[in-house]
């Protein structure tokens, strides 16, 4: 056991490098002038090893952009599926700070922002995570026709200006704990409204 967790946590640890000097060299120099050769020398790894962790060179950018809300409605017992997202988003303004890379991340926004390929690739992960919440939504609740995927789409749209005002704090100074603060808040009131209109929406339909 003891040496199964070493060699976890060591891919991990090699994981992650591969991803920071991935990010680190397609700031300084462009997403595009940067070769997947050129990460793997650079991280100490044979080409291989870093496609073994990262199938494709997008990869070492968006790896986790796409969130598994429909595994979220999917696993949440017997809590409503808005209660279920609610509290999976609260843990957000709790980061604590020193389990979160800030740097990283902000090099992370930067390079998406500056590519095109990188941020077509965004919407496309939002839109197939829309879409996946849409069919959890269906099978989580009695709403039939487009009632789950309107439901689907007001979701992954507030909890994406959720963590758009997020980043947009953390790149303007704002302290991270002050950012996670105000996050919380707005945490609240997104599901406030969210949680208002869908029961409006199941008073038309009964």
């Amino acid at each position: 056991m003891m040496m199964a967790g070493l060699r976890e946590r060591k891919k991990e640890q090699t994981r992650r490098r591969i991803a920071e000097v991935a990010l680190r060299l397609f700031d300084e120099r462009g997403y595009d002038a940067v070769t997947v050769n050129e990460v793997a020398e650079a991280a100490g790894v044979a080409k291989v090893t870093l496609f073994a962790y990262f199938p494709s060179k997008d990869s070492l950018v968006l790896d986790g952009v796409k969130e598994d809300t429909a595994a979220i409605v999917a696993g949440r017992g017997d809590r409503p599926p808005l209660q279920a997202l609610r509290e999976h988003y609260r843990l957000m303004g709790r980061q604590d700070q020193g389990e979160m890379d800030v740097e990283g991340l902000l090099t992370r926004i930067r390079v998406i922002s500056s590519s095109p390929a990188l941020l077509a690739g965004v919407q496309q992960a939002h839109m197939s995570q829309r879409e996946e919440l849409a069919c959890a939504l269906a099978e989580a609740l009695p709403e039939r026709g487009l009632a789950p995927r309107l439901m689907a789409a007001q979701i992954t749209a507030a909890v994406t200006t959720l963590q758009e005002a997020f980043f947009h704090r953390l790149a303007t100074g704002v302290p991270l704990e002050e950012a996670g603060r105000l996050l919380g808040d707005e945490v609240e009131l997104a599901f406030d409204l969210l949680e208002y209109g869908f029961s409006m929406l199941k008073g038309e339909m009964s």
